[in-house]
């Protein structure tokens, strides 16, 4: 049997430093449970068959959707400090700060691809684990 033991989320912020790459700590039902620090702008992404959910830890999140019945054509979203996000599966959406590192932590299947078909300078293709 695995050793079952808990996982301080505060610490295992503390082994990385890289932004927009996210770090597996766990995984359950086919879900990884990832850490992530974010700063400045994201790419415009979406995941055609998996929900995601944000939840910050420290800083605030910003999350711009592109919502085609408003007249500027983007609606943003701020997520703080202990909120989370619920971004449905085929949804476009672009993380974003307001220059601080927020801590995020998200929980997603396993499929996931970190910019769904988008491809970026910004795209991590394999997984990292802590």
């Amino acid at each position: 049997m695995k050793e079952i033991k808990p996982i301080n989320i505060h610490d295992s912020f503390a082994k990385f430093d890289k932004q927009w790459t996210p770090h597996i700590i766990g995984e359950l039902n086919n879900q990884y449970v990832k850490l992530c620090k974010l700063k400045d702008d994201f790419v415009w992404h979406s995941h055609e068959n998996e929900d995601e959910l944000f939840m910050v830890f420290k800083g605030t999140l910003l999350m711009d959707f592109r919502d085609h019945s408003e007249e500027i054509g983007i609606r943003t979203v701020e997520i703080k400090e202990g909120e989370i996000l619920i971004v449905p599966k085929g949804v476009e959406h672009r993380p974003h700060t307001n220059g601080e590192v927020v801590f995020n932590l998200l929980f997603e299947p396993k499929a996931t691809k970190h910019t769904g078909e988008v491809k970026s300078d910004l795209t991590v293709e394999e997984e990292i684990w802590l």
